[in-house]
């Protein structure tokens, strides 16, 4: 149960990170608008035409009656909606780390470097295009497996209590997993570590990735709160990379103690006047 509260802290670390780094948070927001903006316009289609989608799929209920036929399209219609808006919060991190690719490489290394004892950041020395490849590569067998789990427990809402009460938090669960194997992939592939290795290493320390994907996965709910809250969500799965991979790093109160001793040296109080001395002015 530590581990629980140890990954909540790492979310909130990488926030108050990029609020200390506003460039950075500046460049980092981009990737997610163009996300939210495309998929509000796929969602806003499907809203406007669903109906006329379902009408064309089920030609052999046109001659049912009402209020049968009007029943049966209006419950494909919802579970369509439904099942697209679950797509959305499964695949957005996906497709804005697809999109930020470079954004959050270098938002990535900047944290490495920032907290790491000797300065340094982990690299992978491959060219762009190579990790363009693998990261959509790892990100369509993440989603095709959050897919199969989505499904699953879509089917397993219909069953009367616990569908509406312990599926919805299974389900959380499940997508904060994979929300965070996706953020911790931007960090852990410039470790050279491939989609095998990272999900072995992420279901020895569960508790701690739900710690820090559960209460993400939630608030990801939100498209606005998802844009906002992605950088802050790789640098701090950027931290948590760190403790995964048993890697020293330096804590912020070092930091804090650092930055306080600093100021403390540039501020020197001004020395009294010589003795006998009648000050400017006088």
């Amino acid at each position: 149960m530590h581990d629980l509260g140890v990954g909540l802290r790492y979310l909130l670390r990488g926030q108050r990170w990029v609020t200390r780094h506003g460039k950075q948070f500046g460049f980092g927001l981009i990737p997610g608008l163009i996300t939210l903006v495309l998929y509000a316009a796929a969602l806003t289609a499907l809203a406007l035409w669903g109906t006329d989608f379902t009408a064309w799929a089920t030609p052999f209920a046109d001659d049912w009656s009402s209020p049968w036929l009007g029943l049966f399209r209006g419950f494909l219609t919802a579970v369509l909606f439904a099942l697209a808006l679950l797509l959305s919060v499964v695949t957005f991190t996906a497709v804005t780390l697809l999109l930020g690719q470079p954004f959050y490489e270098n938002l990535s290394e900047k944290v490495d470097r920032d907290v790491s004892p000797d300065g340094t950041a982990p690299e992978s020395g491959l060219p762009l295009w190579r990790e363009l490849l693998i990261s959509a590569r790892d990100s369509l067998r993440i989603v095709a497996r959050a897919l199969v789990w989505g499904v699953l427990l879509f089917a397993l809402g219909f069953i009367p209590f616990v569908g509406q009460t312990v599926v919805p938090v299974i389900g959380f669960f499940v997508t904060g997993f994979f929300l965070t194997e996706e953020l911790t992939g931007v960090a852990l592939q410039r470790r050279g570590a491939v989609l095998r290795d990272r999900l072995t290493l992420l279901r020895s320390r569960k508790m701690l990735i739900w710690g820090f994907g559960t209460p993400l996965a939630v608030a990801f709910l939100v498209p606005f709160v998802a844009v906002f809250l992605m950088p802050g969500a790789v640098a701090g799965a950027t931290l948590m990379a760190r403790d995964l991979m048993g890697e020293e790093t330096r804590e912020e109160e070092d930091e804090d103690d650092g930055e306080q001793a600093a100021r403390v040296s540039r501020w020197r109080p001004r020395p009294p006047p010589p003795s006998g001395s009648t000050g400017p002015g006088r």
